[in-house]
């Protein structure tokens, strides 16, 4: 299919953070075709008007656990342990397919009208959490998380369930939906697991190709724990065992420091900074403005619901820009156009894909955003209003690949009705 935008005012989230007025683009397929201010040759099959409207890119989400759309809320007040130990986990060991599939379509609603296109999702159950998202529309990369808690003398492959679920997901769907999915290796944490998985991982990474997600320096006693194991930082004593040799995302990074920092500069690894997450849990607040002085890349995530409790990456990026400019007693610490980045076009980097940017040959990951909102009314400068004034629910279409799946309020790929029937009648009461 191909579609022409016209009138279109855009953030192109291009290397000069170019805004394109009175201008056009168009699609071919799963692509951008054409950026500029002269209209492009026809036909098309569709033509729509971006009268009063901002088209920029769709956001990437680089750190969610979709399924947990169905604890949203749940076990609030706690510390991240006692809120894993004694609420999530007992949660958790209820849930099935069905439970899953109910939780990942709900949570994918909810991004879809808040502008999300692309997703890097850690999680079990990833089976029932691709086939949603393919049905979504969307992008993501897929990871299942991979613990060992036994002793490390007695880990081999053949024995660990997550070992196999990692050979079983990228043999299932790395690459599916002609790229729509990719699947990453995954470490849960340095906590849960052990050197021996970790070198496998890290070879399975390497020998397929995939990049790496791991949760990484969320709480400081994760991180003091591993100091007094190891002696050295998740970073470090991951990266001896070749975990970040094919780069990928570290989420939180909030107690890492500059030898870290040097580490995921030179071997491309992502910070995925998850602002509400780590303060709803008391977990601190990440160095993210001197992460990127250090050279690190810096994305935006909002982790799972039940610690987040929204999917609305405006809320993130508000409170993101905020947080470091009153931390820092600086209101220059973080710009708009650097949290912008990190919602767009880092994200599509930290993830290997060619997104969150709008410029021909990019996905055609696009979204537009209604600036005749009272909220967005006057417009001195659209990325300040972006950031910090406009939400989820000015968002008023969303292409994922060059299809609209979500226009005016209608969802055109998912059955709402249908998802919260099954979150309702199956999946709460399966785990409450």
């Amino acid at each position: 299919m191909s579609v022409l935008f016209t009138n279109v005012t855009a953030l192109l989230m291009d290397g000069d953070f170019t805004t394109l007025k009175h201008g056009y683009v168009s699609t071919a397929g799963t692509d951008i075709a054409y950026v500029g201010s002269e209209k492009p040759e026809g036909p098309f099959d569709r033509v729509i008007d971006c009268t009063g409207k901002v088209m920029m890119p769709g956001f990437v989400n680089a750190h969610t656990h979709v399924p947990m759309t169905l604890m949203r809320g749940y076990g609030g007040g706690h510390d991240l342990q006692t809120w894993l130990h004694r609420y999530i986990f007992p949660a958790e060991a209820k849930l099935d397919d069905r439970a899953v599939a109910a939780g990942t379509a709900l949570g994918l609603a909810e991004m879809i009208a808040s502008g999300v296109t692309c997703i890097a999702d850690m999680y079990a159950h990833t089976d029932a959490i691709a086939r949603e998202v393919l049905n979504s529309g969307i992008s993501a990369n897929l990871s299942c998380g991979g613990v060992y808690f036994g002793a490390p003398e007695d880990f081999s492959p053949d024995t660990c369930s997550d070992c196999k679920n990692q050979a079983h997901i990228t043999e299932l769907w790395h690459g599916e939906g002609n790229g729509q999915l990719l699947v990453d290796a995954s470490i849960h944490a340095e906590y849960t697991s052990c050197v021996p998985l970790w070198e496998w991982m890290a070879d399975f990474a390497r020998t397929h190709g995939q990049r790496m997600h791991v949760h990484v320096s969320e709480t400081r006693s994760e991180h003091e724990e591993c100091l007094a194991r190891h002696g050295m930082t998740p970073i470090r004593v991951l990266d001896r065992c070749g975990v970040w040799d094919n780069g990928g995302i570290a989420a939180h990074c909030v107690y890492t420091d500059g030898e870290d920092w040097a580490i995921m500069s030179e071997k491309d690894v992502f910070a995925v900074h998850n602002p509400y997450s780590n303060l709803k849990l008391g977990s601190g607040i990440a160095p993210i403005p001197a992460m990127a002085k250090a050279g690190v890349g810096i994305c935006l995530g909002t982790d799972g619901m039940s610690s987040h409790n929204s999917a609305d990456l405006f809320a993130d990026m508000k409170l993101a820009a905020a947080l470091h400019c009153g931390a820092a007693c600086d209101p220059t610490a973080m710009s708009a156009r650097q949290v912008l980045e990190m919602a767009t076009v880092n994200g599509g980097k930290a993830l290997g894909r060619k997104t969150g940017a709008i410029l021909p040959g990019y996905a055609a990951d696009l979204i537009l955003v209604d600036f005749e909102a009272p909220n967005l009314v006057p417009c001195h400068d659209i990325a300040e209003n972006l950031v910090y004034a406009a939400h989820g629910s000015n968002v008023v279409m969303n292409m994922a690949r060059g299809k609209v799946i979500y226009e005016n309020g209608t969802f055109l790929t998912l059955d709402l009705d249908r998802i919260r029937h099954e979150v309702r009648t199956y999946a709460l009461p399966l785990i409450f």
